[in-house]
């Protein structure tokens, strides 16, 4: 009893002068743990006399609840110090300058695709695509190229069995259009997609490719319109000085069919490497719907008629952007696709 006052005080002082939580946590456990100062004051209760044992028992309990107190407060105040000095530590001084953000590219193809889209969005078109995996139905047969034809060998084509397949072109689209708008005509509408062809792939020629397709039906649709059409579209996307050049051609889809030039927009026409020193660049091929496709799509051809045409993106992009590989588009070097801005 006579050190009564040592212990508590020296207990007291180990706990004040704790400076982090691991340490008070220890001196938790020598104060009040199962073999701590208290436990074995506790223990010497066996060798007082029965008149001594309440008091000795109340100003221990005294003493450890103290400790308690004492202990909580300490480990409070520790927690709360350890709070701030994480959060100085991770403060951020937003009086500095950030880092620029990155803002990703649009891909060449998805530029040149956007901005034909807009142009014909403009002109009162919707925008409609289809299954990359089609059916031969659909991109064949309604397309005015039945079984055996020669035309066939033209597309090499990624056959899945004998009725699907990779669609080669998205003319396959157009016949879908044509038949699910058969009762609710005039059709005005831009296709765009990828399609797959058996192709050796060099600086020009590639497997896989994406195509844009437009179609326009309704009553006293002429070659007129086609024409106008295209000259408004080769304007926006190459300038305005270009003109436009119509040469007779063939395919299954239209009749009459044509291939449709540019003047080229390197020498204004007056011949160099780009237009082979012939002033022209072909661009796209077009045609009044041939009235057979019609027919199967369920349209009266003798009161509707129509044209179409259709280009290859990545052709067009290689002349807008003056680009002389079309593996460039497929290699993911942001060296190259660095260098065209954002359409807005």
């Amino acid at each position: 009893m006579q050190q009564w006052d040592k212990i508590k005080e020296e207990g007291l002082a180990i706990i004040r002068h704790a400076d982090n939580l691991s340490r008070i946590e220890q001196v938790r456990i020598d104060l009040l743990g199962k073999k701590g100062q208290i436990q074995d004051l506790m223990k010497q209760m066996k060798d007082l006399d029965n008149h001594q044992k309440p008091l000795f028992g109340k100003m221990v309990n005294e003493l450890k609840q103290l400790f308690e107190e004492e202990i909580s407060i300490k480990k409070n105040e520790l927690e709360e110090t350890k709070i701030l000095t994480d959060l100085k530590k991770d403060q951020i001084d937003i009086s500095l300058d950030g880092d620029d953000a990155l803002v990703a590219q649009l891909h060449p193809l998805t530029i040149v695709q956007k901005e034909v889209e807009s142009i014909f969005m403009n002109m009162g078109y919707q925008i409609v695509e289809g299954p990359e995996v089609e059916l031969d139905l659909y991109n064949f047969e309604r397309a005015n190229i039945p079984m055996n034809h020669p035309a066939r060998d033209m597309q090499d084509t990624f056959y899945i069995d004998l009725q699907w397949l990779l669609r080669t072109h998205t003319t396959a689209i157009q016949t879908r259009v044509l038949e699910t708008k058969a009762n609710n005509l005039p059709i005005k509408v831009i296709c765009p997609g990828k399609t797959y062809r058996r192709d050796d792939d060099d600086a020009t020629h590639s497997h896989q490719f994406t195509q844009m397709e437009g179609l326009v039906v309704g009553e006293g649709i002429n070659l007129a319109d086609l024409k106008g059409t295209l000259e408004m579209m080769v304007k926006k996307l190459f300038g305005e000085s270009r003109t436009i050049r119509l040469r007779p051609s063939y395919f299954q889809f239209t009749e009459p069919s044509m291939e449709v030039d540019v003047s080229c927009f390197n020498c204004n026409g007056l011949g160099c490497h780009i237009c082979k020193k012939t002033g022209w660049i072909e661009i796209l091929g077009a045609g009044m719907v041939h009235p057979k496709v019609l027919e199967m799509a369920g349209i009266d051809f003798r009161k509707y008629s129509g044209f179409a045409f259709g280009m290859g993106v990545e052709r067009v992009a290689m002349l807008k952007y003056g680009i002389d590989d079309i593996r460039n588009f497929y290699l993911n070097d942001m060296r190259f696709l660095s260098n065209f801005d954002r359409f807005e």
